[in-house]
């Protein structure tokens, strides 16, 4: 199949240095492209060229809108929409436009920031994985006041599991409410940043937001709503089940987490990872996987995250030469150099000589 893609401006940033960005067109969706006196035309599967003609078309009328493409940027999002066929590159350029949530501008800071926020606009339920600093939380926030502004909600529930972070704290004085708000004030934080405080008051004593933990979710349905289930790392395989069960109509879902962070007792398996594994292949859901490089507080924090990721290869590496045996080990030597069981008695000893 062979299609054409007028384009008058920005061939140069198109191409890219050393025709890197249509070499990356070419190459990640299996196309040909040829260059003509006012248009390129694309050969290859159909699927493919027309894949390959929207991507082209969006871009050509971003540059007409007046959008300036730098080398860097275009690179970035031509990866992401070749790989995913479910991104348009106007929704990922769209998606990084600073917006108003509450008192406050809000922008993506990376593209996987960007992809973050389009698959909230784009998706029911919305799974957003990795390690802290990635703007999981804020971002799932910020989304939910917009909504809940725009009426397209009628509430926010945020809700988080009440673990204790290698803690025990013990008994906590005062009422319920008393009891389970300092495992939630990371959301109140968010909330607090976004909207002015009285508001926030306001909302939260009418019962518009809504800040609980997640057994309190258990045999609701929530209609209308904007809900965040935040550090879903320390959820049980039983509590994600329920939560992701409570979707009622005109609802949106965002669960966050970071599998590295989990504070569960160590015979409970977490809900996020088993969700991972069940859902990832269900229609009208998203996962998106944050990492060090989507990280947006102090530039240390990335390191320090890098640093911890190398040490745990690197702890994987010994264990796993310690178990494998030596090339040209004979059984005999492995078992000679293995440790004899307790109960069974070394070679005795000769006896010494006395002058």
């Amino acid at each position: 199949m062979k299609s054409s893609v007028q384009i008058s401006r920005g061939i140069e940033s198109l191409f890219g240095t050393r025709d890197e960005n249509i070499r990356l067109i070419e190459g990640g969706l299996n196309v040909r492209t040829r260059l003509l006196n006012d248009s390129l035309e694309i050969e290859g599967e159909d699927a493919a060229v027309t894949r390959a003609s929207d991507i082209l078309s969006d871009y050509v009328a971003l540059v007409k809108e007046g959008h300036v493409f730098n080398n860097g940027d275009l690179n970035s999002f031509l990866r992401v929409v070749t790989t995913d066929s479910e991104t348009s590159l106007r929704r990922l350029v769209e998606s990084g436009k600073q917006r108003s949530f509450g008192k406050k501008p809000v922008a993506p800071k990376t593209m996987m920031q960007r992809r973050y926020v389009d698959a909230i606009d784009r998706y029911d339920l919305v799974f957003g994985v990795g390690p802290a600093g990635t703007g999981k939380t804020y971002l799932a926030v910020a989304m939910a006041v917009s909504a809940l502004m725009s009426k397209r909600v009628s509430r926010i529930v945020l809700t988080r599991p009440a673990v204790e972070a290698g803690e025990r704290l013990g008994f906590l004085p005062g009422t319920l409410q008393e009891k389970v708000d300092p495992y939630l004030r990371p959301l109140y934080d968010a909330l607090y940043d976004m909207l002015e405080a009285e508001k926030v008051e306001k909302l939260l004593e009418r019962a518009v937001i809504e800040v609980a933990p997640i057994a309190f979710m258990r045999g609701r349905t929530l209609n209308d709503s904007f809900v965040i289930l935040d550090e879903a790392q320390n959820t049980t395989s039983e509590q994600m089940k329920m939560f992701v069960t409570r979707l009622g109509f005109g609802s949106k879902a965002v669960i966050t987490g970071d599998v590295t962070q989990i504070d569960l007792p160590n015979a409970r398996r977490s809900g996020l990872i088993e969700a991972g594994e069940i859902l990832q292949g269900v229609n009208g859901l998203a996962f998106v996987h944050f990492d060090e490089s989507d990280v947006v507080r102090h530039h240390l924090v990335q390191r320090i995250i890098r640093a911890y990721d190398e040490h745990k290869s690197r702890l994987a590496e010994q264990q796993l030469s310690l178990l494998e045996p030596k090339p040209g080990a004979s059984q005999a030597n492995i078992a000679e150099n293995s440790p004899r069981p307790a109960s069974l008695p070394g070679p005795a000893e000769e006896p010494r000589l006395r002058n």
